[in-house]
């Protein structure tokens, strides 16, 4: 590769988890964010701010599993489609 050339990603870029991968991160995320939200009791202010973080860190994992499943669903559902209208 000369250096003008950009890096592709079988050669420089990090390694990029597939779907699946990235799913089951979003699992251990959320059921360890749940855990944070859900265990102990606020004794002060500063660990409110800190159960209030983790809320907020759990809705968006929640949030980002459900658009990645959400795709996954449509991506099964356009192969069936295209399943169907191979065997006509």
């Amino acid at each position: 590769m000369s250096a003008d050339s950009p890096p592709t990603p079988e050669t420089d870029g990090p390694d990029i988890p597939d779907r699946a991968e990235v799913i089951s991160l979003l699992e251990d995320g959320i059921s360890e964010a749940h855990r944070k939200v859900t265990a102990g009791r606020v004794r002060d202010a500063e660990n409110e701010k800190v159960r209030q973080g983790w809320i907020r860190q759990l809705a968006y994992a929640c949030g980002q599993y459900r658009q990645l499943k959400k795709d996954q669903d449509l991506e099964e559902l356009a192969e069936r489609v295209e399943q169907l209208e191979e065997r006509q």
